[in-house]
């Protein structure tokens, strides 16, 4: 649709929404950055290729190439906190996950500036969403929207330890059929690997507006630590030591087991309603 906004659509009833892994930056905001590193450092690192076969499955993909510093479009777009209490990352971020600040004094974006920012990126992303969830909806009763995520295992301002390698966010419960969610569990847990339900991710803002099961459209968020297919950084990051690199040998296992978890969301969603 345009050189930061990629849909690539499939017949099946099933959606990839892949909104953090985009690195690029406007010419016109990335001189006010403390470091285009920083500004970098949050993405969900290859997690684009590491879904690249769910094209293969007639899955849909929605994907943005623009970094989540310039605009995070699984935040709630009125700049509530999605989890009130708890630190987090706005709308418009100003600092990284492990809160060192993103813009040089006196640079943060004003709310003229957030309003144009959500005008150029955020809804055009939506709208392509919604698009694409109605496209489909109109030729399957069901549809499973799937957030596509990953961050690194250890990120001690934002949740205590290491985090478990899926971490399947459900809103609680409230964005999809419990059917879907027990056979994604399922799934991760044939896998003999670590998983929680809603712990310290239970969806973001696509999740949670999006996923109405009494209307047919069941959403989903998978947080994965990243160790699944490449190396988490010696802690604190740093620019030498961030991001790592795709491991294709230690991706292949982890992959296995998302294109079983995303065989799931068809059959659910191919079932009867």
């Amino acid at each position: 649709m345009s050189d930061w906004l990629q849909v690539t659509p499939g017949q099946a009833p099933l959606i990839i929404s892949l909104p953090h892994t985009g690195t690029e930056i406007p010419a016109d905001i990335e001189p006010r950055l403390v470091s285009p590193w920083l500004a970098r450092k949050d993405a969900d690192w290859w997690v684009d290729r590491l879904y690249a076969f769910a094209e293969g499955l007639d899955a849909t993909l929605v994907r943005t190439a623009i970094s989540r510093t310039v605009i995070d479009v699984n935040r709630d777009p009125s700049g509530a906190s999605l989890y009130p209490g708890q630190a987090t990352t706005e709308l418009t971020p100003t600092t990284t996950f492990d809160g060192e600040p993103l813009y040089r004094d006196g640079q943060t974006p004003d709310e003229i500036e957030i309003a144009r920012r959500r005008e150029t990126y955020f809804e055009p992303y939506h709208a392509a969403l919604r698009a694409e969830i109605d496209r489909l909806r109109a030729v399957h009763p069901r549809v499973v929207l799937y957030e596509a995520h990953s961050i690194r295992s250890r990120v001690p301002r934002l949740f205590d330890g290491e985090l478990p390698q899926f971490n399947l966010g459900t809103n609680s419960g409230q964005s999809c059929d419990p059917a879907l969610t027990a056979a994604v569990e399922a799934a991760c847990d044939a896998s003999g690997r670590s998983r929680v339900t809603n712990g310290r991710f239970k969806g973001g803002w696509t999740t949670r507006h999006y996923g109405r099961p009494a209307m047919g459209v069941h959403a989903l968020q998978m947080e994965l630590a990243c160790r699944g297919y490449m190396d988490d950084p010696a802690e604190p990051p740093t620019p030498d030591t961030w991001p790592t690199p795709f491991q294709a040998d230690r991706a292949e296992p982890l992959r296995a087991v998302l294109e079983d978890i995303l065989s799931a969301c068809l059959t659910f969603a191919r079932s009867p309603a």
